[in-house]
């Protein structure tokens, strides 16, 4: 054995997830929200009621994409797809649409902390990063994680907000 414990040990230490909490969602929905504020700011000034506004519709359609590719993986597979089924997995991928929240919100408030559009879209991109890093974390804490595998997901989820956070630097000179 080297550096650490073995799956079977370390799945003996992890509580059950009775909630069944999934945060794939929301870890996706913090992705997209940063990379929607990359693109639809780093070759324009988009007025902030325009950047709200697209954080929560882009929210909204990939909710629904994902919805719906559930329901045709359900029917590919020959299983009738019931309301409960449609209401469930609609219910499941709705953090897709949460994640865009709070930048929506950082971009609604930046004119309080005295921010153009570009320091409102800078501090939209730090909260969807920053909320991303959150939700992988959580994610691993339930599911009852060592430190090691704590600090590794959000070593790797730091580093994929920070490539966004690169791509909108780049671009921007």
């Amino acid at each position: 054995m080297t550096g650490g414990t073995n799956d079977e040990d370390s799945a003996a230490h992890r509580p059950p997830d009775t909630a069944q909490t999934d945060y794939t969602g929301a870890i996706y929905g913090s992705l997209l929200a940063a990379s929607v504020v990359v693109g639809a700011s780093t070759h324009s000034e988009y007025p902030r009621l325009q950047l709200v506004l697209l954080l929560l519709c882009t929210g909204v359609v990939f909710w629904a994409a994902h919805a719906y590719a559930n329901f045709v993986g359900d029917r590919l597979r020959h299983e009738p797809v019931t309301r409960h089924e449609i209401w469930d997995v609609c219910a499941r991928e709705w953090p897709i649409v949460q994640a865009a929240v709070l930048p929506a919100a950082a971009v609604a408030i930046s004119p309080l902390l005295n921010l153009g559009p570009r320091g409102a879209a800078w501090l939209a991109l730090g909260v969807a990063v920053t909320q991303q890093v959150m939700w992988a974390s959580a994610a691993v804490l339930r599911a009852g994680a060592s430190r090691w595998e704590l600090v590794s997901v959000g070593t790797v989820n730091l580093a994929l907000g920070l490539i966004i956070v690169a791509v909108k630097a780049a671009l921007q000179h």
